[in-house]
């Protein structure tokens, strides 16, 4: 049977929790036979997460494929789910998050019938929700306004995306050859590689629809999460990294024709550079704002007018006001924005 979509579940250590992601997926489809769930051990070396694959394998040898790796990081271990992806559509579900079944059914039955029809459709964008274990708190994020509900359309026909509406992985299913074509350029041994995986491959995709569904639950609460904010100031360098790996993929400017999607990766982009402005202000590392400055000075030799948008517009002079003054400043804003977003 073909595969309608294959979900990309990168694992690392991820025994304790990763089986409540793994069947989130396997009931909430109904136990479908054209849903293909690939479980990537990323070298786990402190408990039994390849194990555990293996045996989800076992009961389920048509749906479930365990794959193991040699530690390579999060964007590794996605690389090699697309890799070994048969499916016509592919997702990433990280092992500590999960799926909210009546969305899935909903996904299912859309992109059966895409394919069924014949129907090229290149991303499917649905919402997600923060789980917030700490307060029991659920903060959705969905596309209103930004997106048409429910038509197949190009990027001539998206709205405005507000401060909260970035495409972040959370909420995209992309077509799997969309992200063959042409690749993603994951590094190793980086944290963020995420935003790669949500900017890149977006010029590619022609047509693109919205299905109004909460269907992504991504937990947040874990001390050694990714997006904790001690774990993001500590990993700073990882953050640069990865915006200048975006920064780097397209001259917005020149290379994305969509006047209306440039516009988006402009502000998608403009906001990576404002989160490495506050996190290197955030960080007590001898070299942090030294390195920050010299990202700033990488884009404005790369390309000059996506300097001027990232540094000169709203966002960019508010996270790098000059002195003590201005960097208390940012911070304060800093705060505020994530009191109203609960982003992490």
């Amino acid at each position: 049977m073909q595969k309608t979509i294959s979900f990309g579940i990168p694992c690392y250590n991820s025994a304790a929790y990763m089986d409540h992601c793994i069947a989130s997926i396997i009931e909430g489809s109904g136990e479908a036979e054209d849903v293909q769930v690939i479980v990537v051990d990323d070298g786990s070396a402190k408990d039994d997460t390849l194990a555990r694959a293996q045996e989800w394998q076992r009961r389920y040898p048509t749906i479930v494929k365990a794959v193991h790796q040699e530690n390579g990081g999060h964007g590794k271990a996605v690389l090699k789910g697309i890799e070994n992806a048969d499916g016509v559509y592919f997702k990433v579900v990280d092992s500590d998050d999960w799926l909210e079944a009546g969305a899935l059914a909903a996904l299912l039955e859309r992109l059966r019938a895409f394919i069924r029809l014949d129907t090229r459709v290149d991303l499917v964008v649905t919402n997600y929700v923060y789980e917030h274990v700490e307060d029991g708190k659920q903060v959705p994020v969905d596309y209103g306004f930004a997106l048409p509900k429910g038509k197949i359309m190009g990027w001539e026909k998206i709205g405005h995306f507000n401060l909260a509406q970035n495409l972040l992985m959370h909420s995209l299913t992309y077509r799997t050859d969309v992200l063959l074509d042409g690749g993603v350029p994951m590094p190793a041994h980086t944290f963020y590689v995420d935003n790669i995986y949500a900017y890149v491959p977006l010029p590619r995709c022609k047509t693109l629809y919205y299905l109004d569904v909460d269907l992504y639950r991504y937990f947040i609460g874990r001390e050694d999460q990714s997006v904790n904010e001690s774990v993001m100031v500590s990993r700073i360098d990882q953050q640069l990294r990865v915006t200048s790996i975006m920064m780097h993929a397209y001259h917005l400017y020149d290379d994305v024709e969509s006047p209306k999607l440039r516009s988006y990766m402009v502000g998608y982009f403009t906001l990576m550079m404002a989160v490495c402005s506050i996190f290197s202000r955030l960080s007590d590392k001898p070299d942090a704002m030294d390195n920050l400055d010299a990202l700033w000075a990488e884009l404005k030799e790369f390309d000059p007018r996506m300097y001027r948008r990232a540094r000169r517009g709203i966002v960019g002079i508010s996270t790098n006001l000059p002195g003590k003054g201005g960097t208390k400043t940012t911070l304060w804003i800093y705060r505020v924005a994530q009191k109203l977003f609960k982003f992490n």
